[in-house]
């Protein structure tokens, strides 16, 4: 299986996300899990999956907070064996979570900024002014200078992350990915799996295409072929 695809199991529990991961089977070995499931029993959730299943998975949990609080709740989660984490990409967010993940296998991926914001979303929340695309690379950079393993992003910025000294062997997960012909839904900053890829993504994210399909195996499976071709 390509683990290139990842799916975003953003359904309301834990019996919902093993139930869609039954019907999906061998045609995607790497699950996101999310904040809207946590209370659903994500993490266990998340346990079964990669212990009696043998899947990959990748815990979203956007962390942000103070220093010592981040590193506490990321040691908390490293002991569960996952894969992948989200933290927020401030300096100070990232360098707490690699000291919480210090001895464990935890990916610690930096979000730069999120895939269903625009300039406007921007200006409302009062960031700095300038091209979206220039101030993701920026926070890129600085998450990778702190020490983070990947950064999130989205595929049309991917390139200009991936063109960063900084991102030598760091990993670049896309969200924002939708196959050609699906809606956008609430994603401002879109490509499609190959074109994602091609930007130097090594991991793609990809939910509602999947998990609303009449077929969420035969979805999934259409975009394993399209990233084996790309």
């Amino acid at each position: 299986m390509d683990n290139r695809l990842i799916v975003a199991l953003d359904v309301p529990n834990a019996l919902a996300g093993l139930e869609l991961a039954k019907k999906i089977g061998d045609a995607a070995s790497f699950y996101k899990i999310g904040l809207g499931m946590l209370t659903g029993g994500g993490l266990a959730l998340a346990n079964e999956l990669k212990q009696e299943h043998g899947k990959r998975i990748f815990l979203d949990m956007k962390f942000f907070d103070i220093g010592a609080t981040v590193q506490a709740a990321v040691k908390g989660i490293a002991q569960y064996d996952l894969d992948f984490l989200t933290v927020h990409g401030d300096p100070h967010v990232v360098r707490a979570a690699k000291q919480g993940a210090a001895g464990s296998n935890l990916k610690i991926l930096a979000v730069t900024i999120l895939t269903s914001l625009d300039r406007a979303d921007l200006d409302a929340g009062l960031i700095v002014p300038g091209d979206l695309a220039e101030i993701v690379a920026t926070r890129a950079a600085r998450a990778f200078e702190a020490g983070a393993d990947g950064v999130i992003a989205s595929p049309r910025e991917a390139a200009a992350i991936r063109a960063l000294p900084e991102s030598a062997g760091r990993l670049i997960v896309t969200p924002g990915v939708r196959p050609a012909g699906a809606e956008a839904g609430d994603q401002k900053r879109i490509e499609t799996p190959a074109t994602a890829i091609a930007n130097g993504a090594d991991h793609i994210v990809v939910g509602r295409p999947i998990w609303q399909a009449a077929d969420p195996r035969a979805a999934a499976q259409a975009i394993q072929a399209e990233l084996a071709s790309a």
